[in-house]
């Protein structure tokens, strides 16, 4: 195999997570520069500076991955150099590259100025970029929000990819669509198998549906289910921030790029680069930002704030809204062509309470779950406070029945069956509230009239301003058979009774 082959063999090994790192090389000779330009710049975004002065300011103005310096440079050295890099831009890897190997010199690079690696001229080619490849893996993996290892611990390509990979894997199985708990006749079914088709295709997706119906569950399902699945999934919520605080999450910024911006960031669309991001409430932006927005989604590049260059970006958008988009975009308050760009596969999940036969199996999961956080051991509900569940609308969905759960075993006594006293008023309450017509079909005869007449005797009771003596008259019962039937329906946890 000649030299030509064994680079385009190495090429190949490249990975979207170092491939366009952008690599600051800092060389007062200029063959040298060119030597080094022409081997990286098939991968990287290189950047060369002559000397100090000039690296510093390109790290003023723009993200720089790597750092890789000459040892020998007039003035100083290229480990006091990097020390000093390392106090006000500590994010780049740094290298050192020398044709000298005093001992002091490598401690010392070790040491002070953190260096990842030294490298000794003659330099081979193919290694270089393996080991500069191998440092944009690192500062990839770090801002991934991996526990990596100091820099100098020197990890190896492999382990990084290791650690990053069994995470991955441990994340795809726990996010897999087979794990969104549905009854077989759920509308659920057809919203995954919905988002299953959208995972096979690298297309936008716009998620709509009610807080706390499992948007970003689903987008982590798409996420993992798709050919992305072994990369990095990050998640925004597009809705808590301000605008200029969101971009700079978003597509980074340069230190200094405005008031609160202490170092330089990597923005999450870069830290997504070939996997996926999920951004949440996204009909909360301002059309300012949407602009912005829309410019990444056609371009595929971000422009850090402050930052001198765009970079490229391969990252799947996956969206989501708790509001009614196409009013938004009817009434000009989201832009029609970003709605076009996002909405490539709108998917709508129902709230809990158009899916009730997915209460019991759900709130079973979520206990044991729950068992598991606080060490418990309840065994389920008894019938009784799962009928009242059913019930009950869950105006906040999934996110209300886990809160509710987690309140109910903390209050439980023991270690039985949950009971239906442990619900809160408003949920035990619905009972007395809930008609025949919204019970159609899952109730028998005789609960449907007792839930009547249940509805009935409230009605009267607070017509006639709780007073018992009108209540039984205009019913035609007497005061005790209605004082009963209040105990029995346990009607005063809602009204009082003030005869």
């Amino acid at each position: 195999m000649n030299k030509r082959e064994d680079r385009s063999e190495m090429e190949s090994e490249a990975t979207p997570i170092s491939r366009g790192a952008t690599v600051l090389i800092v060389d007062d000779e200029k063959r040298s520069l060119e030597s080094l330009r022409r081997v990286l710049g098939g991968e990287f975004q290189i950047v060369c500076a002559n000397n100090a002065t000039e690296a510093e300011a390109v790290l003023a103005g723009d993200l720089v991955q790597v750092i890789l310096c000459d040892q020998r440079m007039p003035g100083e050295s290229g480990v006091e150099f990097l020390t000093r890099v390392r106090e006000n831009w500590p994010e780049p890897v740094r290298m050192i590259i020398s044709g000298y190997t005093d001992a002091e010199d490598i401690i010392a690079g070790v040491n002070e100025a953190g260096i990842f690696q030294y490298v000794t001229k003659p330099w081979d080619p193919d290694k270089l970029v393996q080991s500069v490849r191998e440092a944009a893996q690192l500062y990839a993996f770090q801002k991934d929000g991996g526990a990596a290892p100091p820099l100098e611990a020197k990890p190896s390509n492999e382990r990084l990819q290791r650690l990053a990979s069994d995470r991955r894997r441990a994340e795809r199985r726990m996010f897999e669509f087979g794990r969104i708990v549905h009854a077989p006749e759920s509308p659920m079914r057809a919203a995954i198998a919905l988002a299953r088709r959208a995972a096979e295709y690298d297309i936008s997706v716009l998620i709509t549906g009610a807080s706390g119906t499992g948007k970003e569950l689903l987008a982590r399902a798409i996420h993992h289910g798709s050919a992305r699945g072994e990369k990095t999934f990050v998640v925004e919520n597009c809705g808590a921030l301000p605008d200029e605080l969101l971009e700079s999450e978003l597509f980074g910024c340069k230190k200094g790029a405005f008031t609160g911006a202490y170092q330089d960031r990597v923005g999450l669309f870069e830290v997504a680069d070939g996997g996926s991001i999920f951004l949440d409430e996204i009909g909360e932006t301002s059309p300012s930002f949407q602009v912005k927005l829309l410019r990444v989604l056609q371009e595929g590049e971000i422009r850090p704030l402050g930052a001198q260059r765009p970079r490229r970006v391969d990252v799947r958008v996956i969206a989501a809204t708790n509001r009614n988009i196409v009013a938004e975009v009817e009434a000009g308050r989201f832009r029609r062509d970003l709605y076009y760009r996002l909405a490539t596969f709108p998917i709508h999940l129902p709230t809990l309470a158009e899916r009730r036969c997915d209460i019991a199996i759900i709130a079973a999961r979520i206990l044991v779950s729950v068992n598991q956080t606080f060490n418990r051991r309840v065994p389920g509900f008894e019938p009784e406070t799962l009928r009242l569940m059913e019930r009950y609308d869950w105006p906040g969905n999934v996110r209300e029945l886990h809160n509710e759960i987690q309140r109910m075993v903390v209050l439980s006594d023991g270690d039985a069956n949950l009971p239906p006293d442990l619900l809160s008023p408003t949920i035990a309450d619905h009972r007395a509230a809930t008609t025949p017509d919204e019970t159609q079909g899952r109730f028998t005869l005789k609960e449907r009239v007792e839930m009547l007449e249940c509805a009935l005797i409230k009605e009267s009771l607070e017509r006639n301003g709780r007073n018992i003596s009108h209540v039984a008259d205009e019913l035609g019962l007497s005061r005790v058979g209605l004082r009963s039937k209040i105990a029995r329906y346990d009607i005063s946890r809602v009204v009082d009774d003030e005869s």
